[in-house]
């Protein structure tokens, strides 16, 4: 009873009943306040944030890919294209289930794993709401398949794009280059915001040094879209502007002519205007379809093109670094007749080997039965080892090395490509600090006849050939003649080299006698000689690619193809008023006058012949 009781005290009852109405009102006031407090914030000082989001939601930016610079030879060949091709294409943002809708795409249109792999990674790189190419250049079938199933696959579309092409593959890969899908490196040095709508960047030649100019600058377009994310309208849009065309120094008639000429031989070609300095021919085989690069190479394809034997990646006009053998003759007697060590007339003999003051060792000649009385004339002429022996001793590697730097050997010629070496002209300095040993003088002499540690590059035979045609004077050898945008054309300066100053009547003796290789009876490129109205110099070399012992002698026939000699060839012509410089090296070739000449030859014949 007495419970019943307590329980039922109406004061009591009354309190708690009054208590906890007044902690609701106060709750219900605490909400209501923050309820207007929300409201105002929302509608009053947040209101340009919420309304920016919200038309963000709305309106997407989208960015639009320029057109990107045509090439062109330098009579309006086109060099480098842009075609039209469809693109199957997916905004990650749009698609709910990703490894579902790529593992039914694969099935539909037979996309191999790596093309898979590559879209994962490249997607990384970009925005959700960003449309990135899966497939690029799909087939009619692909596009007729997707059609039909086009509804079931939100967020894939398919997209009209412009795609890179080479119409010349093999003959331009090295020199134009090509185009490839952005890695992270480059996406790191590149601007996000320029790049947001491409997907593709110059990797080497023309593409990658030009790469600013011929991208041009990316437009864009404020879309209106629904709930769903789906385009309404356009509510703005700013066009991109197109890259620059570039019009090159190269002439694709002359670039084919040498790249057939190399027939079995890998190597370069590489031949300069002298009257201007642009290159005309570069040429570098073994080569490869550029365009295989532009889509996405598979790597059945990349593994066959990297691991061959051939190196058809490698560059071997820039990069290629080879012994200039006896094609450094000319420069090394032009330094002894500027050095006054020599006269043109001082004969000396050649038994058929040279020894150093009380050595036993024998520096052989190429003719075992060696030239007799030899003076600097024919010294070039047959090439004749034992002479340069002599005087590349007499001149001291200090003052060799200097006077062939002049010439551009062991330096960067400056050309506007990306990735040339610089070659190597040795000194006593350089074999000091990279070799941490003393010069000793059977090295002087072999660096006379183009041997031992001396690397050119061909651009860099090529460049020097053109300074001696023109008495030491010569443009930096470039490839750019002309930039066209969109509302003006500008003409490109090149940097010119210093005049050297080199006497006239030695140069006149230098020349001569690489006329009389050619056009003499006893010259060693006396094979391309021929009545056409003008005259070439030049000279032959052979570049050892491994070293013979004392007692034993080169036999071709008994030696494997790519343990064989170089062949090199350097020419200029026409001899009396010099317009194209012409530099060849043709690998495993063993004779320059037998096998890089003719190439040579073929090049100038047809390049006077159009008159130029």
């Amino acid at each position: 009873m007495r419970r019943y009781e307590v329980i039922k005290d109406v004061f009591l009852e009354n309190r708690i009943f009054w208590s906890r109405t007044v902690i609701m009102f106060v709750a219900m006031l605490f909400l209501i306040f923050g309820l207007i407090f929300r409201l105002v914030y929302l509608q009053v000082s947040g209101h340009s944030k919420y309304h920016s989001m919200a038309t963000n939601n709305r309106i997407k930016v989208a960015s639009i890919p320029p057109t990107r610079g045509i090439i062109y030879d330098k009579n309006g060949r086109v060099l480098a294209e842009n075609l039209p091709s469809y693109s199957l294409e997916i905004i990650p943002e749009q698609v709910k289930d990703m490894p579902n809708t790529l593992l039914r795409l694969q099935k539909l249109l037979d996309i191999p794993d790596e093309k898979l792999k590559a879209f994962a990674e490249h997607s990384r790189r970009y925005k959700r709401f960003d449309s990135i190419p899966l497939l690029l250049k799909l087939s009619a079938e692909d596009v007729a398949k997707f059609a039909v199933l086009r509804h079931t696959f939100l967020g894939v579309d398919i997209q009209a794009r412009l795609i890179r092409h080479y119409p010349y593959k093999e003959l331009t890969a090295h020199v134009v280059g090509y185009l490839g899908r952005i890695n992270n490196k480059e996406l790191k040095r590149v601007s996000e915001i320029e790049y947001r709508s491409m997907h593709f960047i110059g990797k080497t030649g023309v593409e990658s040094a030009y790469e600013d100019i011929l991208r041009g600058y990316a437009g864009y377009a404020e879309i209106e879209t629904n709930a769903q994310g789906k385009p309404v309208k356009t509510l703005a849009n700013i066009m991109p502007t197109p890259g620059a065309d570039l019009h090159l120094s190269l002439d694709i008639d002359l670039q084919r002519i040498a790249y057939d000429a190399l027939a079995e031989y890998n190597g370069a070609v590489v031949a300069l205007d002298l009257e201007t300095g642009g290159v005309i021919v570069q040429v570098s085989k073994a080569s490869f379809d550029p365009n295989l690069f532009v889509s996405g190479i598979s790597y059945k394809d990349y593994n066959r093109i990297n691991h061959s034997r051939d190196m058809p990646l490698f560059d071997r006009v820039l990069r290629g670094q080879y012994p200039p053998g006896s094609t450094l003759k000319p420069f090394v007697g032009l330094a002894g007749l500027e050095y006054n060590v020599i006269k043109a007339q001082q004969k000396l003999y050649c038994p058929g080997y040279y020894q150093l003051p009380h050595k036993d060792h024998k520096y052989r000649d190429w003719k075992k039965r060696g030239h007799g009385m030899v003076d600097l004339r024919k010294s070039i002429i047959q090439s004749c080892d034992v002479y340069y022996y002599d005087l590349a001793l007499t001149l001291g590697i200090d003052n060799l090395s200097s006077f062939l730097n002049d010439f551009g050997f062991g330096k960067k010629t400056g050309i506007d490509l990306n990735g040339e070496n610089s070659g190597l002209m040795p000194s006593r300095e350089w074999k000091r600090i990279n070799k941490n040993t003393v010069w000793y003088p059977g090295e002087t002499l072999i660096t006379g006849i183009g041997q031992g540690f001396t690397q050119i590059t061909p651009l860099q035979l090529a460049y020097a050939t053109g300074i001696l045609a023109k008495g030491g004077k010569l443009t930096a050898p470039f490839l750019v003649e002309r930039k066209v945008y969109v509302d003006r054309e500008e003409d490109v300066s090149h940097a010119q080299t210093k005049q050297l100053n080199l006497k006239d009547n030695n140069l006149l003796t230098i020349r001569q006698a690489m006329v009389d290789v050619i056009h003499s009876k006893r010259g060693t490129a006396r094979l391309i000689a021929g009545k056409r109205g003008y005259q070439i110099a030049g000279k032959t070399g052979t570049a050892q690619v491994y070293s013979i012992k004392q007692d034993e002698e080169y036999n071709e026939e008994e030696i494997a193809f790519n343990m064989r000699d170089h062949a090199l060839f350097i020419a200029y012509a026409p001899a009396d008023n010099p317009k194209i410089a012409v530099a060849v090296i043709a690998e495993h070739g063993s004779h320059g006058g037998f096998t890089a000449a003719p190439i040579a030859s073929a090049v100038i014949i047809e390049y006077l012949k159009k008159g130029k």
